[in-house]
């Protein structure tokens, strides 16, 4: 049983809390029963997992434990007080886990990507990030200003898309660039645009581009794109993560229909 915060292990699983401590070391912390049990079943086994036995009661966590207990990962019991130091929810769920940073393989041919332009609130991006798994899009690229994909909150609002959807960070737009198969077609969403979404052909290989709410699309995104917008009858517009919801499930009902 850990009792010490100063514990060597939970000092070095709390770096993994900030974007550098996780970049330098290519791992991340991931909280909660269905985030760690979603990791698991999608093929990433803990390097560490620490518990707290009197938070982690529920028959599910329970389950979880026993099965990464069964499989050999490191299990450490913690107090409820060092617990506390690794988690960043108000209700800790008892369970953290020490995991690889998701690399999974970039499509070779992608026809439907995401990029996000900027896009800084986690909440935003995790939102986005679900939305593009369950539209079928073939990867996510977090584009220069984004915020970094493995923050905890953009995990959370994820929902575990991080372990099926593969990503990238991108530093320049050159590299954004270099991520995209040749001839696609690159739109960017912008309440202001004159085209509507509906009447783009997302049947062939498209790139949606998703920007910062506040400051709007960056100089590159617009110079590689061409401007969208979804036709309202009033009130404000709608925030980045439903825009962007709403384009990439117009471009999978398309594919549905090609499809029949």
């Amino acid at each position: 049983m850990i009792t010490s915060s100063s514990n060597q292990r939970i000092k070095d699983a709390r770096k993994l809390l900030t974007r550098k401590g996780r970049h330098a070391a290519g791992r991340m912390l991931v909280e909660g029963v269905r985030l760690l049990t979603d990791a698991w079943r999608s093929g990433f086994r803990p390097e560490i997992v620490f518990y707290a036995p009197e938070k982690l009661t529920a028959p599910e966590g329970m389950q979880l434990l026993s099965e990464l207990e069964t499989a050999g990962c490191l299990m450490l019991p913690c107090t409820t007080a060092v617990f506390a130091t690794l988690s960043e929810t108000t209700t800790p769920q008892g369970i953290a886990a020490v995991l690889p940073l998701p690399q999974l393989p970039w499509p070779t041919q992608p026809t439907l990507l995401l990029v996000l332009d900027g896009v800084s609130d986690p909440g935003n991006a995790g939102a986005l990030l679900r939305s593009a798994e369950a539209a079928g899009c073939d990867g996510v690229i977090f584009a220069p200003g984004a915020v970094d994909p493995f923050n905890d909150k953009v995990v959370r609002a994820g929902m575990s898309a991080h372990f099926r959807l593969p990503l990238r960070i991108c530093a320049t737009w050159t590299a954004v660039a270099a991520q995209l198969p040749p001839d696609v077609s690159c739109y960017l969403a912008d309440a202001h645009a004159t085209l509507d979404y509906a009447t783009i052909n997302w049947r062939t290989p498209s790139v949606l581009i998703v920007s910062n709410e506040a400051h709007g699309a960056s100089a590159d995104a617009r110079a590689r794109s061409a401007a969208i917008a979804i036709p309202m009858h009033g009130g404000e517009s709608l925030n980045a993560a439903v825009a962007g919801s709403v384009i990439l499930f117009e471009a999978a009902r398309q594919r549905r229909m090609r499809s029949r």
